[in-house]
């Protein structure tokens, strides 16, 4: 077993080079080992709609060792596809290359795949061991999976604060006003964040105070596509997952931030908290004390 978590780590090293190119499709990584131990093939995602991880894999196998496939293992982070999309199966391509031994870390709740492949593989004789590394694959998916366990997209709630609770200043008029709570660091990785998501959702009212340009401009990486709530969050949450939407952040004011809070509507809460103290201002919203 020692042996199998050893090359499951490897995969999962693999897999997250990926990070930021291949959404609404997961991270996956795949490893090759000939029953000497030795690795003969690695391969991972590199962006949606290019070759899965175990194509990339089996096709960096050298010629002078191809032979060794009849005897090797497969170690792939999440089961392998068994239906046509953007690329034939993978669980087919495994099967015709001859390889005995399948070991993966996440099972896909994809409808389309949803232990299908892992059927197929065992159909055709092939040994497959399941949950290896399960908690740590399925923490590298885990907007990819929730979005398809629960139907609507992974949703993150994000905002900046001062250390005395306030989101914005209020001037002499009463109107908020923002303020950089950011550094450049904290910046950097927040926009490694927004390059993680497929959408990103702000109300009028951050669009008109901040004017924020919601891009990854300090990440390489895709720009999440930007969203404008709408009355039923909920509904909207189910839609975006049909329009393939399957990880979205939330950077609106609190007004916003609280709709989703107090409706339970969120998966993961990124507070950035600055030394500034403002003495007064816009509130930030309220957390559930259980949370």
């Amino acid at each position: 077993m020692h042996i199998d978590i050893k090359y499951m780590r490897r995969a999962l090293q693999l897999a997250s080079l990926g990070e930021g190119l291949v959404s609404p499709n997961p991270m996956v990584g795949a490893v090759i080992v000939a029953a000497d131990g030795r690795i003969i093939g690695e391969g991972y995602h590199h962006r949606y709609g290019g070759p899965h991880a175990e194509v990339c894999a089996v096709n960096s196998v050298k010629d002078s060792d191809r032979h060794l496939l009849s005897d090797s293992t497969i170690y792939v982070t999440l089961e392998p596809c068994s239906h046509y999309g953007k690329t034939p199966p993978c669980s087919k391509l495994i099967i015709e290359s001859g390889i005995p031994r399948v070991v993966i870390g996440s099972a896909d709740p994809f409808k389309e795949v949803c232990g299908r492949g892992i059927k197929m593989l065992r159909e055709a004789g092939v040994e497959v061991m399941e949950d290896v590394l399960r908690e740590e694959c399925d923490a590298l998916n885990v907007r990819f999976l929730t979005a398809h366990r629960l139907g609507r997209p992974w949703i993150q709630l994000k905002w900046a604060q001062s250390t005395d609770g306030f989101m914005a200043g209020i001037n002499e008029d009463g109107k908020p006003y923002p303020v950089q709570f950011s550094t450049p660091v904290t910046s950097v990785w927040m926009h490694r964040r927004r390059s993680m998501v497929d959408a990103i959702m702000v109300g009028k009212n951050t669009l008109e105070i901040d004017h924020p340009r919601l891009d990854c401009r300090h990440w390489p990486g895709r720009a999440p596509r930007r969203i404008e709530p709408r009355h039923d969050l909920e509904v909207q949450m189910h839609e975006l997952y049909k329009e393939g939407v399957t990880s979205l952040m939330v950077e609106g004011g609190p007004t916003l931030l609280q709709s989703f809070i107090d409706r339970g509507l969120y998966d993961d809460v990124q507070i950035e908290i600055s030394e500034k103290k403002l003495g007064e201002g816009l509130p930030s919203p309220k957390l559930n004390d259980k949370l």
